[in-house]
């Protein structure tokens, strides 16, 4: 599943790397889903072409751009399989990282596996800014203390879910901007879902869409998840 907001400059070349993959696995069932978040470019045009020669792709719109957050809550709810991927649309975790996770998430007996940038360094071959790279530090630290969360690296846009933990933790999740992967997270935990972090090979692509104001607000988020957390928005039913 690939969350995209005006992404027709990469759309194309991103869905031939995934579909060249998927049809070299040989798959008895596998889908490709791309969520189109309100883009005002040809995003969904190019999907929709792609998808009339290649059955195994999905269209979904969002009504108008709801955030990064909304897209991939709808992708995932939407989804259909045993496992279900979610990856940002930049590729910036090779697509054949999947197998990690995978392999990761069974060894280890885990529902859920995060791909992670700052478990091995060295697997990263294209790094962003200094700011970007420090200030993400600086919210995994921060991110930390709010939540009580140990992972290393909560916002890599590479992550497989089974389905019934995608169920559990999407059906709740509430916030639609940059902090919803913390939020998935710290409603895993709460659902006792076992969660295993996998290093991953990455290399920054740039044309980030996240924003200053964007950023400023994941940390605020972050305080939206404990308070929603003590109203009991996320308690199982």
């Amino acid at each position: 599943m690939i969350p995209a907001y005006n992404e027709e400059q990469r759309l194309p070349k991103t869905l031939e790397l995934v579909g060249k993959w998927m049809r070299s696995r040989h798959f008895l069932f596998c889908e490709l889903l791309i969520v189109d978040d309100g883009s005002t470019d040809d995003t969904a045009a190019i999907v929709e072409t792609y998808a009339k020669t290649n059955t195994c792709v999905r269209l979904i719109r969002n009504p108008g751009n709801r955030g990064k957050g909304c897209a991939v809550r709808n992708g995932m709810l939407a989804a259909s399989g045993e496992w279900i991927l979610y990856t940002d649309a930049d590729l910036s975790t090779p697509i054949g990282e999947l197998d990690h996770l995978y392999e990761g998430a069974k060894k280890q007996n885990a529902a859920i596996a995060i791909g992670s940038r700052a478990l091995d360094r060295s697997l990263v071959s294209v790094h962003q800014s200094a700011f970007r790279e420090y200030s993400g530090r600086f919210f995994n630290l921060i991110m930390r203390l709010i939540t009580g969360l140990k992972f290393d690296d909560t916002q890599c846009g590479f992550k497989l879910y089974q389905a019934a933990a995608a169920n559990t933790v999407f059906s709740r999740q509430i916030l639609d901007g940059f902090s919803f992967d913390v939020e998935d997270l710290y409603i895993a935990e709460l659902s006792g879902i076992r969660v295993v972090e996998v290093p991953v090979h990455w290399a920054n692509v740039e044309g980030s869409k996240v924003r200053l104001a964007q950023g400023i607000k994941s940390f605020t988020d972050l305080l939206s998840i404990r308070l929603n957390r003590w109203s009991g928005k996320y308690r199982l039913s």
